[in-house]
Order: C-alpha cells, then sequence, then structure tokens
C-alpha cells in the first residue's frame, strides 16, 4: 500500500507545469518545480516508512489471555512446533499468524437412541466435560482445526454410549447406573485420548425407555402390589378365623365353667345377680325418666324370694331333663 502510495505522488509531481511559460514570469521557474517535486518524493517516501514501522510494530505482537494457548503459522515453514503461553509474545508480521487455542474446560451433550441387553429401546443423554491437551495444540490444528470438538466427540460419545448400554439389560441401567456411567467414561477417555483431547468428566444426565417397556413395567408393579395386598387379606382372614376360634373355644369354656359353679353351688347366681343389680341401679338412678317396671323384670327385687324361684326353676328344668331322658 505504502509503495503504492508513493508511486501516486510521483505521478502527481511529474505532471505539475515544469516552468513560467505562459505564465508571463521571469527566470527561476524550472528550478523551483524540480525542488517541489523531491520535497514531494521525500514526504511521500517519508510517510510510507512511517507507515510501514507503524504496520510491523502493530502487527509484530500479539497477547494470549488467560486460559487459552497459541500455535503460530509460518508461510514459510509451516506449523511451527512452539506453543505459546499466555501473556505478550512475538511473532514475524505477514509471515506468520497466531492461531488462538482456550484450553478450559467447556461442556457438550449429546442424546442418543440404543438398545439394550434385553432389545429395550433406550434414550440415553450423555454429558461430557473436555478440553484439548495443551502439549499437542498443533497435532490437533493440522488434523482436527480450531472446531475439534465438533470434529470426534460427536461420533465417539454415540459409539461409545451404545456399545455399554449394549452390556446391561435395561432393568440394570437403572440399578448400575454408577457402573454403567463409569464404564462410558472410560471407554470414551480412552478413545478421546487418540485425539488429545483430555475428559475432566462424564455423566449420565437422561435416561428413558420406550413408552411401551415403560407401560409394561408400571403393570409389572400393579401386579406385584395387587399379589401383596390379596396375601395380607389372606393372611388377615386366617388370622381374623383363629381369632373366632379362640374366642368361641374361651365362650364355651366360660359357659361350661359357669354351669358347673352354678350346679354346685347356687349362691354364684346370687352373687352375679347383685353385681347386676348393682349396675342395673346405677344406670336408673342416672336417668332422669321415671320407671314403672317390676323389680323382679329389672333383676332388683334381691330381698325378696326371687332367688327361690330362680332355684326351683333350676331343678324344676333339671328333673324335666331327667324325665325325658
Amino acid at each position: 500500500m505504502a509503495q503504492k502510495m508513493k508511486e501516486a505522488f510521483q505521478k502527481m509531481a511529474q505532471n505539475m507545469p515544469k516552468g513560467g511559460a505562459g505564465s508571463g514570469g521571469g527566470g527561476g521557474g524550472p528550478g523551483r518545480g524540480a525542488g517541489a517535486a523531491k520535497a514531494a518524493g521525500r514526504a511521500v517516501g517519508a510517510l510510507a516508512v512511517a507507515g510501514g514501522l507503524g504496520y510491523g510494530a502493530y502487527n509484530s505482537v500479539f497477547t494470549v489471555d488467560g486460559g487459552h494457548r497459541a500455535v503460530v503459522f509460518n508461510r514459510i515453514i509451516g506449523m511451527k512446533p512452539i506453543i505459546y503461553n499466555e501473556g505478550l509474545n512475538f511473532n514475524i508480521p505477514w509471515f506468520e499468524r497466531p492461531i488462538i487455542y482456550d484450553i478450559r474446560t467447556r461442556p457438550v451433550n449429546l442424546q442418543t437412541l440404543t438398545g439394550s441387553k434385553d432389545l429395550q429401546m433406550v434414550t440415553i443423554g450423555v454429558r461430557v466435560l473436555h478440553r484439548p491437551d495443551p502439549n499437542h495444540l498443533v497435532w490437533i490444528y493440522r488434523h482436527l482445526g480450531l472446531n475439534y470438538d465438533e470434529r470426534i466427540l460427536p461420533s465417539l460419545m454415540n459409539e461409545c454410549a451404545k456399545a455399554v448400554v449394549a452390556r446391561y439389560n435395561a432393568n440394570e441401567l437403572l440399578t448400575k447406573r454408577d457402573q454403567v456411567s463409569a464404564a462410558i467414561s472410560q471407554e470414551l477417555s480412552a478413545r478421546a485420548r487418540g485425539f488429545n483431547v483430555l475428559l475432566e468428566d462424564v455423566a449420565i444426565t437422561h435416561l428413558a425407555f420406550s413408552p411401551e417397556y415403560a407401560k409394561a413395567v408400571e403393570a409389572k408393579q400393579v401386579a406385584q402390589q395387587e399379589a401383596a395386598r390379596a396375601k395380607f387379606i389372606v393372611l388377615s382372614a386366617q388370622q381374623e378365623k383363629k381369632t373366632i376360634i379362640t374366642k368361641a373355644r374361651g365362650e364355651a369354656e366360660s359357659a361350661e365353667l359357669i354351669g358347673n359353679a352354678v350346679k354346685r353351688n347356687p349362691g354364684f347366681m346370687k352373687l352375679r345377680r347383685i353385681d347386676a343389680a348393682r349396675d342395673i341401679a346405677d344406670i336408673v338412678a342416672g336417668s332422669g325418666n321415671k320407671v314403672y317396671l317390676s323389680a323382679d323384670s329389672l333383676l332388683l327385687n334381691l330381698l325378696g324370694d326371687a332367688d327361690d324361684k330362680f332355684t326351683k326353676g333350676v331343678h324344676g328344668e333339671e328333673k324335666k331333663g331327667w324325665l325325658s331322658k
């Protein structure tokens, strides 16, 4: 550019009038024209030199920010084998061009559909934290370029995820999720290391099964719950049966004991009558209503001949039963 400007100014100087022909002036005209042309040429040369120096000074340095590294492409020898660190660095203007790499950890997500060991379709999402190897940036630029992650990681993640998921059944993908994640991380790290890409972390972020499998699992869980409920009902019925039998045996034994006690000692019934009369009397006394029933009906006649009538009735029943035999 500076050379073109210099040539333009020289052409302008050559086209300027040479002297006083037709100007009506005296001598000295050609000398002044030549001096003006030389002065213009010197000015153009100075401007060109200043512009070249400014261009060279501006393009001879470049800055590498924190978390970045740089490699330099030389127009003569190609890629230089030097890795430039953070800070101010120097290069040859026009002959060399710096390429800046971000070596900080970056995430990439992938979701793929694959099949499990029992041929169930599984949708799995994997998140990978990766960064380029700072010591092999020249190789990465030569073979992969700046967008190295877009070139290799999707295919590697897809292949490794499918290869690992195929080793496990559908239920094992849930119960052994940490093992599945570790296996994917191990295989993916080994594959990415061949491309000089370092993996910081690999995690499973999403795991979903087909709608048919989800419905089958839900139906299985419902059937198991129904079976457990039926088993509980059976156990409850058996326990209730045992309770009823035990209660019936207890009542039968109680009735037999009471009958034997009455036969051996009629006073037992008198004692029971007194207890019953006490309870009935408490109820009647606490009630605000008037009672018009007979004391014999309420079992409150403890001083009359109710006990004798009851004893005679018991003996009469025994005699009738003996005669009937």
